[in-house]
């Protein structure tokens, strides 16, 4: 039913949020836990300091049809049926000595799906960016899950609807809030019962933790041996030195005052901001320049940054500032790896939650001739930042580490699907008013640098 047309809508403000209605007629929406789910739990230390901030992820969605909320409601309830931690809230009572715990309750879908009334003639584009935008400061109800899908049943130049998802981060990481959506859709095709066409399954690239160092097998030798044992003491004394690092950070380390940095560390709102990219141009860079995807990513962030600041500042200085590289410390990193054990009899063994470290990562504004010297000064840095448990240390201690750093002007996101990369910005507006010309510095930066690894290579020192 279009929520514009008139019955419990008629008298509604434009932009005001509409619960949507499926039917005329009552429905029973609710939800309530199944008989055997897993108990009531305490809330961890990563969950309680997600709950004190205040921090959610916002999932943007872009379909090919116009929205069908009949089907959204059995695949939110299909989303419920596989994790009932969606179907708790976090409460602290005298049940738990006052700590808080996961409590169950139940769950009126429809109260979690909303149709917003917007005026979208104009600019689709602008409506959709700016509706977005006014979720990173819309309150929620705390009363029941915080959790909510938004539907913007309008085209764009990018799709014909919308889905907005908000969802507490106590709930869980990026990882396991993309698998849990993944698992909970179904295909537009006859067979209703398929998943979406994901791309063809890798073998994932790692299995284990980033800083494990591999043993060599018995008839690599002597030598093959005493390298891997030298990894551990390796991996013992960056440890230390980035313990150190991460003490003196909180104690009177601080960066350089930039445009990247507020004067003061109050919430502002948010704008959420997006472009693509080309995956294969990325991978080509990693294959020419014999590193990760990962790498190159870092390295086109620096450029890109080091681009727009030099431009919007005049500065000339090379500058060291610091960010936070989150990590997943799972130890398979394959998204469809994920899914494939949710769906198999393993599903209990899924770690759900937040399950991300930190890396402290000092990140250089600096100008280069050559624009792969950027890719160069990444992986060294990635490198030895490899060799060290400062994301176990950041992940054990995450109730600290969220607190003291707390969220930034400008978050950077990248995530893939197929063919593309997907770039999204989430910026302090005030900050970064002009947040598509940084836009437009990634995509000048990997032009860039694809054009010069197209080149012969000419090796390039820089420290």
């Amino acid at each position: 039913m279009d929520p514009g047309s008139g019955g419990p809508w008629a008298s509604a403000q434009r932009n005001r949020l509409l619960p949507i209605r499926l039917s005329r007629e009552p429905a029973n929406t609710e939800w309530t836990p199944p008989a055997g789910s897993p108990a009531e739990e305490p809330v961890s230390p990563t969950a309680r300091a997600m709950e004190d901030i205040g921090i959610y992820i916002v999932v943007t969605i872009g379909l090919d049809t116009p929205i069908n909320l009949t089907a959204f409601q059995a695949g939110i309830e299909a989303m419920l049926a596989r994790c009932p931690r969606y179907g708790c809230i976090q409460v602290a009572d005298g049940s738990n000595n006052g700590e808080a715990r996961w409590a169950r309750t139940t769950v009126n879908v429809q109260d979690h799906m909303i149709v917003p009334r917007l005026d979208h003639a104009t600019d689709p584009d602008k409506a959709v960016e700016d509706y977005i935008a006014s979720l990173s400061t819309l309150p929620m109800d705390r009363s029941r899950p915080p959790w909510e899908f938004h539907f913007l049943d309008f085209p764009t130049s990018e799709a014909a609807s919308t889905v907005a998802i908000r969802v507490h981060h106590a709930y869980g990481d990026g990882m396991s809030t993309m698998a849990l959506l993944m698992m909970s859709t179904r295909s537009a095709a006859a067979d209703t019962k398929s998943h979406p066409a994901a791309p063809p399954h890798r073998r994932p690239t790692r299995t284990s933790a980033i800083y494990a160092p591999q043993r060599p097998p018995l008839s690599a030798g002597v030598l093959a041996f005493v390298a891997w044992v030298w990894s551990y003491l390796v991996l013992a004394w960056n440890t230390a030195a980035d313990i150190a690092y991460f003490a003196a950070t909180i104690m009177f380390l601080s960066d350089p005052r930039t445009l990247f940095k507020r004067a003061d560390d109050g919430f502002h709102a948010k704008r959420f901001a997006h472009r693509s990219l080309s995956l294969d141009d990325v991978k080509f860079l990693k294959n020419s320049m014999n590193c990760t995807v990962n790498d190159v990513l870092v390295a086109l962030t620096s450029a890109a940054l080091s681009r727009y600041y030099f431009r919007k500042s005049g500065d000339t200085r090379k500058i060291c500032v610091r960010s936070l590289l989150p990590v997943n410390t799972r130890p398979a990193t394959s998204l469809q790896t994920y899914v494939n054990v949710i769906e198999s009899d393993k599903r209990n063994e899924v770690t759900w939650g937040n399950k991300l470290g930190y890396i402290i990562l000092p990140f250089y504004l600096a100008r280069h001739d050559d624009p792969l010297a950027y890719i160069h000064k990444a992986k060294k840095v990635l490198d030895r930042k490899k060799r060290s448990l400062e994301v176990i240390f950041t992940y054990k201690i995450a109730e600290i580490f969220m607190n003291v750093f707390g969220a930034k002007a400008l978050i950077i996101h990248y995530q893939s699907y197929r063919s593309t990369i997907k770039i999204i910005l989430s910026v302090d507006e005030d900050m970064f008013p002009d947040y598509h010309q940084l836009l437009d510095d990634f995509d000048e930066t990997l032009a860039a640098m694809m054009n010069a690894a197209s080149r012969p290579l000419t090796l390039t020192k820089d420290d």
